[in-house]
């Protein structure tokens, strides 16, 4: 796999890899064709399996690769840390605040962001639509970063991170899609629904790395923006609707340790 994505240029590596998690997405929506609902322990296992990911992601795909790169390219290692960790989390809720969104298992008029009569379908597509933006910067940023030629970026390491992106895309996916077809939508139109809040993947992933590539300076600081968009997340959306049922919150944290385990094996592997 890694020597097929060396053929490309860094930008349409990071096209292929945001199109592939996207297309996760779609196939986490296409539950919605044999099946009007996924047992909810199971759901809430896979969302925790998804935080898991994202939170190992953060880590060792973002978070440590750039502060290797700041403390290489110069800079003061920690304190490109906190600009750009707490950038990316204070990004995530300045868009909270805006884009109205409304989380699984709340009531319209429990919707986030500014106030509009936006149907619940739509509210409930543009909050996964605004956690999908970090992961596709992510994974733009990541293939970006490998041209800076430096050796805390490298192309295996890219490829870990999309598969973890993917691999946690696919509940995201199936919860968008079921809930709207066990309210009476039709399935073609759940689906459709359900994948396009994968759609905003490949374009945040393009001009993530086509950002850093003119930009190499700001590499360490991208890196941990995502990572810190990434975490803010994961605490303020997958965490608390995968344990909304105290009777799961054992199992559901035992799902996020081993979604941290296999991105954590991705990384140290292929990375």
């Amino acid at each position: 796999m890694i020597d097929f994505m060396q053929q490309y240029g860094h930008v349409t590596q990071a096209l292929m890899a945001t199109l592939f998690t996207w297309g996760v997405t779609a196939a986490g929506a296409a539950l919605v064709f044999f099946t009007k609902r996924v047992n909810p322990k199971l759901m809430d296992c896979m969302l925790g399996f998804a935080a898991g990911v994202m939170i190992a992601a953060s880590f060792w795909s973002l978070l440590a690769p750039g502060i290797e790169m700041a403390e290489q390219l110069g800079h003061l290692p920690w304190l490109t840390a906190v600009i750009g960790f707490m950038g990316g989390g204070i990004f995530m809720r300045v868009a909270d605040l805006l884009l109205p969104h409304l989380h699984l298992g709340l009531e319209l008029e429990q919707s986030e962001g500014i106030k509009t009569s936006w149907q619940r379908s739509t509210l409930l597509v543009l909050a996964i639509t605004l956690h999908n933006i970090p992961e596709g910067l992510a994974v733009g940023v990541a293939f970006g970063a490998v041209a800076a030629d430096l050796p805390s970026a490298t192309i295996g390491g890219a490829i870990a991170l999309a598969i973890g992106i993917g691999l946690q895309n696919f509940p995201e996916g199936a919860a968008v899609s079921l809930p709207l077809r066990r309210e009476g939508m039709g399935r073609t139109k759940s689906f459709i629904l359900g994948q396009a809040s994968g759609m905003v993947e490949p374009v945040a992933g393009v001009l993530g790395a086509l950002f850093v590539i003119h930009m190499q300076g700001i590499l360490p600081y991208a890196l941990c923006f995502a990572a810190g968009a990434m975490i803010f997340v994961v605490v303020e959306e997958l965490i608390p609707e995968s344990q909304r049922k105290e009777e799961n919150i054992d199992m559901v944290t035992m799902a996020t340790m081993v979604g941290f385990t296999v991105m954590m094996i991705l990384d140290v592997a292929l990375g």
